[in-house]
């Protein structure tokens, strides 16, 4: 009946139908390694499966008759949620760091907030700059705007701006992006991490052969020291 919970409900089920909760008289079935059988009553269908040790899987239910598939259906979730979670691991969220200027801003206080900007790009994140304007420098937003323009210059090898100069009630507002994405940023840090760990390695292997050399010169020494002993006598 058409609007029906039963028929609401079944609509959102995620997961596909497996095996018996497959309810219809035939499938198109294709088989484990992706051949085509061909059109087949579900209860063949079944019945190979079951001989396979496999599961009947419904994978196109809306199909003319619905396709069904034989897989290890226990086997296949598994690497799907592995997957799933590969992807959530290496996905990146653009996070916009936020850095406040004064247009008057001193030359020790501008450099150490200069850093800060360098870092953030470094680390592929954006960064929103923000001039506060109070009083009247409110009247001379050109202090603002040069002050922008200075700090997209000096760091220019590491960001681009993205978003130019723009008055935002009493502040004036300017995003740079980095020039590296995220996962650029990422690889780097985990290849330099692996360069690291095999410079050890080989500094370690070094060591041990160097402390071998030592020990087989001292054999050497106390062999010949023995001898000229044993030639004296």
């Amino acid at each position: 009946m058409p609007g029906s919970p039963r028929q609401t409900k079944e609509q959102h089920i995620s997961e596909p139908r497996i095996n018996d909760r497959i309810r219809v008289p035939e499938v198109r079935l294709v088989g484990p390694n992706g051949e085509q059988v061909g059109i087949v009553r579900v209860e063949d269908a079944l019945r190979l499966a079951a001989e396979a040790d496999l599961d009947l899987v419904e994978v196109a239910p809306m199909a003319r008759p619905p396709v069904a598939k034989l897989m290890d259906y226990g086997k296949y979730k598994y690497e799907a949620a592995m997957k799933a979670r590969e992807a959530r691991k290496n996905q990146v969220n653009t996070i916009i760091k936020e850095i406040k200027l004064r247009p008057k801003i001193d030359a020790h206080d501008y450099g150490t907030k200069k850093g800060h900007v360098e870092r953030f790009l470094k680390g592929g994140d954006k960064v929103k700059v923000t001039i506060m304007f109070r009083g009247r420098e409110q009247s001379r937003p050109e202090l603002g705007f040069r002050l922008l323009q200075r700090l997209a210059e000096d760091v220019a090898e590491l960001g681009h701006i993205e978003s130019q100069p723009k008055q935002d009630g009493r502040n004036m507002v300017m995003v740079i992006g980095p020039a590296k994405k995220k996962t650029a940023v990422r690889q780097e840090k985990k290849r330099d991490a692996e360069r690291a760990r095999s410079g050890a390695d080989e500094t370690d292997a070094d060591h041990d052969e160097t402390h071998d050399e030592v020990e087989l010169t001292e054999d050497r020494t106390a062999q010949e020291s023995t001898e000229q002993t044993t030639e004296q006598a």
